[in-house]
């Protein structure tokens, strides 16, 4: 099939949604001597968006893979048939809509929320506690619902084909376990670790239907302030959304790139030590 088809099916689909669009968004945001980056910079919300995006990342890209990878590690340790049923299971957060996340996260920990009723019954202040879901760390746990299966789903071949007899050769030497997983198995699945939360932190800077759904106005973050600010009903300036994008993908590519240089780094130190 790859023989007949080559690759430019992939060229087509990075053609009509990655090319295409930004080759409308960059004159759009150079117009008048790039006076939109200006007006950009220049706002105090851009550079207070740009902080809680950043940390929306960083906390929902570190939660999903620390979760991630303990889930990605228990399936690796299941028998077959227990294992297809939980990678099934796994699987169902991916499918459900972002603002469907978010009302069910709104019904669980909002002001009104089961749970935040229950913290209440126990003795918490409801107001407190049915506020942070809509703060950013709330809304980078609300990410990692469907965040966590998707760092575990693709760490789960890396600890299933994971070599064990060199941390079972510590083990026998005398190593503890902390030390021999330390010395043997950490230093192999780090990078795709490392990479799959860079991933993770990316999509969760440039999703913005949970949040919308989540938190509306009341959070100020880059795709939020792109779509209340810029182009909704009540905005106007599309010089200014083109470069507020612009930046928006440059970070997110930012991101994504660390993951990957860190998972190229790896693979060339492996195919040195071979």
């Amino acid at each position: 099939m790859m023989k007949r088809y080559g690759a430019w099916p992939a060229w087509l689909f990075m053609g009509l949604f990655f090319v295409a669009p930004l080759v409308a968004l960059v004159p759009e945001a150079l117009a008048d001597q790039g006076s939109a980056f200006g007006r950009v910079f220049g706002d105090r919300l851009f550079w207070g968006a740009l902080r809680n995006t950043l940390v929306l990342g960083l906390c929902a890209g570190a939660l999903s893979a620390v979760v991630g990878t303990v889930l990605a590690l228990e399936l690796a340790r299941q028998p077959e048939g227990r294992r297809r049923w939980l990678m099934t299971l796994l699987g169902l957060p991916l499918a459900f809509s972002g603002l469907v996340i978010a009302y069910g996260f709104i019904l669980a920990f909002g002001r009104a929320g089961f749970v935040t009723q229950l913290l209440a019954f126990l003795g918490a202040d409801p107001a407190v506690v049915g506020n942070w879901i809509y703060s950013v760390v709330g809304l980078g746990f609300a990410y990692a619902y469907y965040l966590v299966p998707r760092v575990a789903l693709s760490l789960y071949p890396v600890f299933a084909n994971l070599d064990t007899r060199p941390l079972q050769a510590a083990r026998t030497l005398g190593a503890t376990r902390w030390r021999a997983f330390a010395g043997t198995v950490l230093p192999e699945v780090a990078p795709s670790v490392l990479s799959s939360a860079c991933l993770v932190a990316a999509l969760a800077m440039g999703t913005y239907g949970t949040a919308l759904a989540l938190a509306g106005t009341q959070l100020n973050i880059l795709p939020l302030l792109l779509l209340l600010a810029k182009v909704s009903d009540g905005g106007s300036d599309f010089a200014g959304a083109a470069a507020m994008s612009l930046v928006l993908m440059v970070v997110c590519v930012i991101v994504m790139g660390i993951g990957d240089v860190l998972t190229r780094r790896r693979e060339s130190t492996a195919g040195a030590e071979h």
